[in-house]
């Protein structure tokens, strides 16, 4: 099954009903049934067949799409963000914090300084398009091990600065891919820092798993041993209407 066309028409009119500003997603119940089962089946046969620590392909400088189309927001309006925005991000600092034994605050240069990853990888959105760029940014594993995670720890959690529909966007992975090695929190895009509408300063880049996973606008991370009670529970802002949690590709 090519999961990309199948969900493609489901979902693109979800996005589309948030998009027009509507504060409730109108999903046929036997549709998101079918998604849940889709989901089963994709994460089972991926898994047993290539395994989760397989590398995403990587290309080359000039396979690099000339417009990378931005998804989600592309402008947050939130008081916080607009005020680090500013100032050049020169006061923001990342948080690190949850189940860890040493929780962070970390500058823009003090994550630079950090174990990073160059990579060229192909976005693939759940809306059927995809764009390749060059991604530069510090291993979120580095990050981890110097946070120093707790052995109740099962999740990451990245809480956003961007209000999309009534609440702040999150999302979440687990720590096989939290430590994959092209798992990284990008800090720059095709040799330049990450612009506003690609998710300034600091955005996810979780290369084995589809667009809605790669959360912009970080502010903090957050280690937890389960989901519920974050969001609506069930793991990231559009896993709440439906989408899956697992988008591996």
């Amino acid at each position: 099954m090519n999961r990309r066309t199948w969900l493609r028409g489901l979902l693109a009119g979800v996005g589309a009903t948030i998009a027009a500003g509507c504060e409730k997603v109108a999903t046929a119940p036997p549709a998101l049934k079918m998604l849940k089962v889709a989901e089963k089946w994709s994460q089972g046969a991926q898994r047993a067949i290539i395994g989760r620590h397989a590398l995403a392909p990587e290309f080359t400088e000039a396979d690099i799409s000339r417009t990378f189309k931005a998804n989600g927001t592309r402008r947050p309006v939130d008081e916080e963000y607009n005020s680090h925005l500013n100032t050049g991000f020169s006061g923001w600092k990342l948080v690190v914090d949850g189940l860890v034994e040493t929780p962070l605050a970390l500058t823009l240069a003090e994550l630079r300084a950090l174990p990073s990853r160059t990579q060229i990888t192909r976005h693939d959105c759940v809306e059927g398009w995809s764009c390749i760029g060059k991604w530069k940014g510090a291993r979120l594993s580095a990050l981890l091990d110097q946070a120093k995670l707790k052995p109740e720890a099962k999740f990451i959690v990245f809480h956003c600065m961007d209000t999309l529909g009534a609440s702040k966007y999150y999302e979440s992975i687990d720590l096989t891919d939290a430590r994959h090695e092209q798992t990284i929190l990008a800090y720059d895009m095709n040799g330049a820092p990450v612009s506003v509408e690609h998710g300034a300063p600091l955005r996810l880049r979780v290369e084995r798993q589809l667009g809605y996973k790669q959360a912009k606008y970080i502010g903090r991370i957050e280690a937890v041993a389960s989901l519920k009670g974050i969001g609506g529970g069930s793991g990231g802002f559009w896993e709440d209407f439906g989408y899956e949690w697992y988008a591996g590709i």
